[in-house]
């Protein structure tokens, strides 16, 4: 399975090609459609599956979707719960 197939936007696409990512973990296919689809998510991983990315990726593009686009002013709410010193 390669990124191209989670439904990303071709701008994020990019943007992880270009930082070199080359094949989702198993937290982010499983994470990115769900939150993509507008799904509550909860999930725990082991440090350096690439969680992160998973949360924040279908964000980023939920953001700039509604900036950009829509030009909505409804805000983007996320909720994002972390051991402090993990992140």
């Amino acid at each position: 399975m390669c990124f191209n197939s989670l439904g990303l936007s071709e701008e994020i696409l990019s943007a992880i090609k270009a930082v070199g990512y080359e094949k989702p973990t198993l937290i982010q296919r499983q994470a990115i459609p769900a939150i993509l689809a507008g799904k509550n998510m909860l999930a725990s991983a082991q440090t350096g599956t690439g969680k992160t990315a998973g949360f924040v990726l279908p964000i980023l593009q939920y953001l700039s979707h509604t900036y950009f686009v829509v030009k909505s002013r409804k805000p983007v709410r996320a909720l994002i719960l972390a051991p402090t010193r993990e992140l």
